[in-house]
Formats: structure tokens, sequence, C-alpha cells
């Protein structure tokens, strides 16, 4: 059953009709690439505070790669749903 961000189930038929409930599960992506990039910023934060307070090298390194993952993530969530081809368009 899908649940909306409230925690309410959300309800399939009459009440959302299929439209609404393609924005709705498009929306719940936004909500995770939103999630990964205020991530990715923390870290690039933290990553710019330690390297000026002189932190060991291998801790700053860290934090960079984090980034790169974090951008890797956002990037691959954003092909495999908002670019990716729908099955009912994939037959003739």
């Amino acid at each position: 059953m899908v649940e909306l961000p409230s925690g309410e189930p959300a309800k399939v038929g009459v009440e959302m009709n299929a439209q609404a409930l393609d924005e709705f599960h498009y929306g719940e992506v936004d909500v995770v690439l939103l999630c990964i990039e205020d991530t990715r910023r923390r870290a690039e934060r933290a990553e710019r505070a330690l390297r000026e307070s002189g932190a060991e090298d291998f801790l700053v390194e860290a934090l960079g790669r984090a980034q790169d993952d974090l951008s890797a993530a956002a990037k691959r969530l954003t092909q495999g749903s908002f670019f990716a081809v729908p099955k009912a368009q994939l037959t003739l």
C-alpha cells in the first residue's frame, strides 16, 4: 500500500486518479533527491571545515569521496526515474 508523507495510506481509485498517483510517486523521488543534495552540501561544509582546521588528510579525503558518491547516487536516481522510459512505452 502507498503511504503519504503524513503516514496515512493513500487511497487508489476514485479518490486518487492515475495522474495524482503518478505525481505522488515522482514527489517521493523528489524528496529523496532533496535529502541526498542536503547531505552532499553538509559533507561539503564539513570537508571545508576540517581542511581549514588542519584535520588529518584521510578525513578530508573521506568527505570528498562521500560527496562524489552522493552526487553519483543523485545522478543515478534522476536518470533511473525522471529520464527512464515507462514499460507501457516500450511496446508497440
